[in-house]
C-alpha cells in the first residue's frame, strides 16, 4: 500500500499542528493560565496559524487531553496484548503510562475547560482498559489485590510531580520512583494492609468540572 504525499502547504500544516500541540503542552503544563499567544510564540507560529487550526483555547485543551488519553489507551492495548510474564506486561504498562506522561496533563488541566461527549468517549475506553489490565494482573496473582485501579491512577500523578533538571534527568527520576513504587505493589510481599479507603472514581472525575 502506497501512501501519497502531502502537498507543500497540507505538509506545512502538519508541521504547524505539530508544533503547536508540543508547544501547548509545555506551556499549559507549566501554566494552565497562560494566553494561547504564549503558544503560537513558543511554537514559532503566527497567531492567525493557530486560530485556523484552533478556533479557542478551550479547542486547543481539549485536544491536548484527547491525545493523551488515546496515547494511555494505546499503552494499555499493549500490555493487554502481551501474553509473556503477567508481572512484566503490568510493569511494562506502568513504564509505558509514566513515558507517555497523560498525567501531567490530569494534574494541570483537570478542571480548567468543559469536557465534550468525544472526551467523555475517550476517558471511558480509557478507564475501561485500565481496568482489564489491573484484573488481569490481580487474577495472575502479581499486582496486590487491595489496590484499586483509581489507586494506580492517583500514583501516576505522583511520579508525574515529579519534575527536575532537563527533560532527561525527569524522565530518570520517575523511574527511579516508579521503581519503588512497583516494588511495593507486587506479590508476593509481605505487607500491612493499607490505611483508609481507596479513592473512588466518581472523586476522580469531579475534578474535571470546571
Amino acid at each position: 500500500m502506497t501512501t501519497t504525499p502531502m502537498s507543500g502547504r497540507k505538509a506545512q500544516a502538519a508541521r504547524n499542528d505539530e508544533l503547536i500541540l508540543e508547544a501547548a503542552r509545555a506551556v499549559f503544563t507549566s501554566d494552565p493560565g497562560a494566553p494561547i499567544s504564549a503558544v503560537a510564540e513558543r511554537a514559532g507560529v503566527g497567531i492567525s496559524a493557530l486560530y485556523r487550526r484552533y478556533p479557542g483555547k478551550e479547542d486547543l485543551l481539549r485536544k491536548l487531553c484527547l491525545d493523551g488519553l488515546n496515547l494511555y489507551s494505546a499503552v494499555s492495548e499493549r500490555a493487554l496484548d502481551d501474553q509473556g510474564d503477567p508481572w512484566e506486561a503490568f510493569a511494562g504498562y506502568m513504564r509505558g503510562t509514566v513515558d507517555a506522561d497523560s498525567s501531567s496533563l490530569t494534574i494541570k488541566l483537570a478542571g480548567t475547560f468543559q469536557p465534550t461527549p468525544e472526551l467523555g468517549a475517550a476517558a471511558a475506553r480509557a478507564s475501561d482498559l485500565a481496568a482489564r489490565v489491573h484484573a488481569r494482573a490481580v487474577e495472575a496473582g502479581v499486582l496486590r489485590p487491595d489496590v484499586t485501579t483509581a489507586d494506580i491512577a492517583l500514583l501516576f500523578e505522583q511520579v508525574a510531580s515529579v519534575k527536575l533538571g532537563d527533560q532527561e534527568r525527569t524522565r530518570q527520576l520517575r523511574h527511579r520512583y516508579l521503581a519503588l513504587l512497583l516494588d511495593a505493589l507486587r506479590v508476593p510481599a509481605s505487607h500491612d494492609a493499607l490505611p483508609g479507603p481507596a479513592p473512588e472514581d466518581a472523586e476522580l472525575s469531579t475534578r474535571w468540572i470546571p
